[in-house]
């Protein structure tokens, strides 16, 4: 039973100690089609909970062992926000962290209870899964436990937002022929335009999925990210099995692009040729172009 994973060296949070919640067994309230875990039951809250005192314990120990470490991740083998010491731990980790910073993975479930707002207000980053915006998705797709409703997810959000002041990263998952339609994703665009997260992260099926679902290309995901407002600050995470051709662009086709859409530099060698690339370095050089950071993640955008 490791309470304890990784380190896992990550582009957005640096290098990332993992903290398992509920190491021994899946304990979620969910039943994502994705999930990489085995299916099962969904439950409203954990059977078997660590205590407190064990899980910081083995923090000391990976911490000791791992002297470089830049963010403790704080997960579990299904959602981290069941267990039910999750304010008093954060407490306890908060006193021992140092100048490490503290994320927590959740699938927002439980953001509507003012207890779980108030446990995530300890931490120093709050990653949210959005993966619907209607309850019909939501049902299909993460096959939540009854009595979960996408609207009090929403609601949640938006109350913890307010209260926020640290980043908050949300993030999509796009599964094929379940949200990857233009209704569903106008319907998260609507949303997070009202939200107004710090990021919004859309990838797609990597690993090997608990049921027979498929994935998107990336050249899918760049059309889905084109497809949510230009000022929603979008960043596609999968890009490893891109079999996308780059393209050439005229100055005003590169300016008319980041107008539509800000891109990252990880985009812009994937969609541009080398003249392209060439010419959209001109334009940075010139200040027609200019950088935005948002939460580690540098964009490019028409000035």
């Amino acid at each position: 039973m490791n309470i304890i994973f990784g380190p896992i060296h990550s582009r957005r949070f640096g290098k990332s100690l993992g903290v398992d919640l509920s190491p021994a067994k899946k304990q979620c309230n969910f039943d994502c089609l994705y999930c990489e875990l085995d299916p099962a039951k969904t439950m409203p809250e954990q059977d078997e909970v660590l205590s407190v005192e064990k899980i910081v314990d083995a923090i000391k120990a990976g911490l000791a062992e791992h002297k470089d470490i830049d963010v403790l991740t704080l997960t579990a083998n299904g959602e981290p926000t069941m267990y039910p010491y999750l304010s008093e731990l954060i407490d306890e980790i908060n006193k021992i962290k140092g100048g490490i910073k503290v994320l927590i993975l959740s699938n927002a479930s439980t953001i509507g209870d003012v207890k779980i707002q108030q446990a995530l207000l300890k931490f120093d980053e709050v990653k949210l899964s959005l993966d619907c915006a209607t309850q019909k998705c939501l049902k299909k797709l993460d096959r939540s436990h009854r009595g979960i409703e996408v609207e009090n997810i929403k609601a949640g959000m938006l109350a913890f937002k307010r209260k926020y002041d640290g980043p908050l990263i949300i993030e999509i998952l796009i599964v094929k022929t379940l949200n990857d339609s233009k209704g569903e994703i106008a319907q998260l665009n609507e949303y997070l335009l009202k939200l107004q997260p710090t990021r919004i992260d859309i990838g797609t099926i990597d690993r090997p999925p608990a049921f027979d679902v498929k994935p998107v290309s990336y050249e899918e995901l760049l059309s889905i990210s084109r497809w949510f407002d230009a000022s929603l600050p979008v960043y596609i995470t999968s890009r490893k099995k891109s079999d996308i051709s780059s393209f050439s662009y005229t100055n005003e086709e590169i300016l008319d692009t980041l107008a539509k859409r800000p891109l990252t530099h990880e985009d812009i060698e994937v969609l541009f040729d080398k003249e392209s690339q060439k010419r959209f370095q001109r334009l940075l050089q010139e200040e027609k172009i200019g950088r935005v950071s948002t939460n580690g993640v540098i964009f490019y955008k028409k000035v």
